[in-house]
């Protein structure tokens, strides 16, 4: 028979650890979760690793303890339990209750006491005992058969403490852990020790005395004056410090060892448990690493369903499938970036039928050919973009996408970052998935199965996309977000994976020419760095350079690091006006990027095509806006001209042809002034003045002759800052002026116009009472920090609240402009193509017998994309490339 092995987790501490070890999650709900979640994965770590018989998690129960009686300020310093961990509590025990462990906390006891008594106990009994905590002072229990797994980072990376290691750390044993909390006490738990005694001097003096007792009585053969004088004059503080870190091995338990053996763990139960409170990447954990005591999973743990493989000779048999009302279809590829895929095989399902057709049958299925092709055959699918450019590679069309499950998910909750099919599938269905990367692996790593287990995985994928149509469908319309899936993001799917599978023209040689440009700006920066230095040294070197600036040149130190100075970005910018090397060296390190970045990047990324196919994040941003990847042609710095100049590589594809840009003018201040309904705001745009300038003359009180272009600055500065909730200090290191004075400014602001600070007190109060806001086509986003009680979590989600329905409503504008340019341009068999996205800025190339026409049709497009009380504005430009055009 195998020994019995009992586990003592201390609750409060590994709760505590788990909840500042991990950012501060929230499930749909609102509810906080962080904490729970971690110990949850402590918890699986912990059962599959050790396999334990018995089993315990201690809490600490009511404020005070017995160690209060004798020691009123006993933990008296510790901070209040934040409310949002304390909320968690209760979802820890539903974790626990469902694992069927037992957890317990005595009045007048502390969780380690619990422990401590349980620990003795199962010793007595000659029982493995494994304590597992992030406290210390339990050291004080080791014993050849009890021991401690320390955590040490987050909550899943742990030490094993035994009598050997406390002896290699410390050269003590374990029960003189309480000797050294006695001598350097502990202020975490407001224990005293000597004041002046730290961990080096404690383990010195016990090193050769042993014990506190014996400290105490060979004072005189302390050395050093101070030290007897601090030990005699504090020796009962020492004495006490020692009982109260001793950790009291009599609890009163009303239960004993034998009521702790741990049954089996049912998977059923934990799964529901975890999907109740969206632990969604733990449940297939669960079912991979646990499993019923006898090693079978629960029916319900898997989605394991009958498929069919289909090969040239059985194409025939499943014709009539396809003529289903409405089928899922999942398109599996080699890689994540559908431009450098290979296609793997396409799995459909009508939710009792699983296909899978690997790669070689489909092209040879024509039936199946006709049925991607036909706008009458449903589809639900999982991200149609990349799908439909897969089989676009192929010469094959996808037409008829009924529902794409991804956009779906993303418009359900945009603040969602895990997005993958087994992500939704955990978080809105009773089914799991395992997720590609299980099945795959994961990076150099990554492999393909083949034959059965592929087509297992590919046929349980559409199976569970078939599914999900049925869960998500009826959230969509109680969220009013209907309009916004099928009229504006599934649409603007279409549109964008035109221009992805377009691409964008790069002109190879005027690349190479301005890489060389940029090499001797660096050269001859270097140079310049050198000579005002007065030496040669390495200056991407942060040590290197910390030490020409602060040491050689006497620069005042602005921040320090661990390793030294810092010479970040925003320490150079504010020693910028005191030295003339500060500037060359920002200008270095910008030109230095530009090289790295987007000279020699962009040239990684040009196809054989000549041209670069972006990848558009249409689900990464909460408020909405589009992003770019591999390359992101969204960020290319233009605050330098030789940043400008980047832009001078993309040109047309075609000869006699151009590219037109057409941008947004202030969209987000136009936005603004709608949604707050300022008639100040709304009057300056209404009768189309510069809204910088307008807001200077506003704020300062003086006239437009009489403005400066540091006041007109200074007024863009707010008028942008505003939008995004910004904060004096925020506006005080933007505008490089002292935080008063910021203060100052937007108080005046406010008063000026007062409908914007009306409407963001307004939208704060909204979004507590609905737990979300909303854009003007109804995009959501909720916002659970809103009722934290941290203020610097509190305060960012007000700024998110009074900031997201200004860039959302943005955001959905020039998205629904790009629907419509694009639908009456096909409908006009229009020639013209739609190239990027950036941000409030539209790019075509067009022949030129077009420029006239497509100017005229981008224009009305854009500025009657939505209704707004002030006109929207369209700034129109043409050139030979896109920097040209701008």
């Amino acid at each position: 028979m195998s020994k019995k092995k009992i586990i003592l987790i201390d609750g409060n501490s590994i709760a505590f650890r788990a909840f500042y070890a991990l950012p501060l999650l929230t499930n749909s709900s609102g509810l906080y979760t962080n904490a729970a979640y971690g110990f949850a994965m402590m918890l699986l770590k912990v059962l599959e690793e050790e396999k334990p018989t018995h089993m315990l998690v201690a809490f600490d129960e009511g404020k005070d303890t017995f160690r209060h009686e004798f020691y009123q300020e006993y933990k008296g310093k510790r901070d209040k339990t934040p409310g949002e961990l304390t909320g968690q509590f209760p979802l820890i025990k539903e974790v626990l209750d469902a694992c069927q462990i037992r957890y317990y906390g005595l009045a007048g006891y502390e969780a380690d006491d619990i422990i401590g008594t349980l620990s003795k106990m199962a010793d007595a009994e000659e029982m493995e005992t494994l304590i597992v905590s992030g406290d210390k002072d339990l050291f004080q229990l080791v014993t050849d058969q009890v021991s401690v797994l320390m955590t040490r980072k987050g909550v899943t990376e742990a030490d094993r403490y035994t009598p050997e290691s406390i002896q290699d750390r410390y050269g003590l044993t374990p029960s003189q852990i309480i000797d050294l909390k006695g001598l350097m006490g502990d202020p975490s738990d407001n224990i005293p020790g000597i004041p002046g005694v730290g961990e080096k001097t404690g383990l010195k003096l016990l090193h050769q005395h042993g014990s506190v007792e014996e400290i105490i009585a060979r004072v005189a053969d302390l050395p050093g004056k101070k030290l007897q004088e601090k030990v005699t004059e504090f020796q009962e503080q020492a004495l006490l410090s020692k009982r109260l870190a001793t950790i009291y091995c009599e609890v009163p338990l009303d239960f004993g060892i034998d009521d702790l053996e741990q049954p089996s763990i049912h998977t059923e139960e934990v799964i529901e448990t975890f999907k109740k409170l969206e632990f969604k990447t733990l449940v297939d954990r669960i079912k991979k690493g646990l499993g019923d005591q006898s090693g079978q999973a629960s029916e319900s743990d898997q989605t394991l369903v009958e498929y069919q493989i289909v090969s040239e000779d059985s194409m025939g048999d499943w014709n009539d499938l396809l003529q289903s009302d409405s089928l899922s279809l999942n398109v599996e590829l080699s890689e994540e970036n559908p431009h450098r895929s290979e296609l793997v095989g396409l799995s459909i399902s009508d939710g009792i039928t699983n296909l899978y057709i690997p790669a070689n049958v489909v092209s040879k299925w024509n039936k199946l050919l006709d049925w991607l092709g036909s706008s009458n055959s449903q589809k639900v699918v999982f991200d149609g973009k990349r799908s439909e450019i897969a089989l676009s590679k192929l010469g094959i069309s996808l037409e008829g996408i009924e529902m794409d499950i991804l956009l779906a998910a993303y418009l359900l909750n945009p603040s969602e970052t895990s997005l993958s099919l087994s992500d939704v599938v955990s978080q809105h269905s009773e089914y799991t998935l395992a997720s590609d990367e299980e099945v795959y692996g994961k990076g150099a790593k990554r492999k393909l199965p083949t034959g059965e287990n592929l087509a297992q995985h590919l046929a349980q994928k559409a199976y569970v996309l078939y599914g999900l149509q049925s869960q998500l469908k009826p959230e969509i319309e109680r969220t009013d977000l209907a309009n916004l899936l099928y009229d504006l993001e599934m649409p603007l799917s279409r549109v964008l994976g035109k221009m992805e599978k377009l691409g964008v023209k790069v002109d190879g040689e005027q690349l190479e020419q301005l890489g060389s440009v940029l090499q001797e700006t660096l050269e001859r920066l270097t140079i310049e760095i050198y000579d005002i230095a007065g030496t040669d040294f390495n200056i991407n070197s942060p040590k290197q350079l910390g030490e020409i600036l602060f040491d050689k040149l006497g620069l005042p130190v602005l921040k320090k690091t661990k390793t030294g100075y810092s010479t970040s970005a925003d320490v150079l910018e504010k020693l910028a006006p005191q030295h003339e090397i500060v500037d060359k060296i920002l200008h270095y390190r910008q030109v230095g990027k530009l090289l790295s970045t987007y000279v020699e990047g962009l040239k990684k990324e040009i196809g054989a095509d000549g041209k670069i196919h972006t990848h558009f994040n249409q689900t990464i941003a909460a408020t909405g806006r589009l992003s770019s990847v591999e390359p992101n042609l969204q960020n290319i710095p233009i605050r330098l001209e030789e940043g400008r100049k980047i832009r001078q590589v993309f040109v047309p594809s075609e000869e006699n042809w151009m590219i037109l840009a057409a941008d947004y003018s202030q969209v987000e201040l136009r936005v603004l002034a709608h949604i707050s309904g300022d008639p100040s705001l709304q009057k300056a745009f209404r009768e189309a003045k510069d809204i910088h300038t307008q807001t200077a003359m506003d704020v300062f009180q003086v006239k437009e002759e009489e403005i400066t272009s540091l006041m007109r600055r200074q007024a863009k500065a707010v008028n942008f800052g505003i939008v995004y909730g910004i904060s004096p200090f925020g506006l005080s290191q933007n505008l490089n002026i002292p935080q008063k004075e910021a203060k100052q400014f937007i108080e005046r602001y406010f008063e000026t116009y007062p409908g914007v600070k009306q409407y963001m007190n307004d939208i704060v109060a909204q979004a507590k009472q609905d737990g979300y806001v909303t854009t003007l086509l109804q995009r959501r986003r909720y916002l659970p920090e809103l009722y934290a009680t941290d203020f610097a979590r509190r305060s960012f989600a007000e700024r998110t609240a009074m900031n997201t329905p200004i860039q959302g409503t943005a955001a959905d504008i020039i998205k629904k402009a790009m629907v419509e340019i694009d639908r009456v341009m096909v409908e006009k068999k229009m020639k013209s193509r739609m190239l990027l996205q950036v941000h409030d800025e539209l790019i075509f190339e067009v022949p030129v017998e077009e420029l006239g026409s497509m100017g005229d049709l981008v224009r009305e497009m854009m500025e009657q994309a939505v209704e707004l009380s002030i006109p929207l504005v369209v700034d129109l430009n043409i050139g030979q490339s896109w920097y040209e055009a701008k």
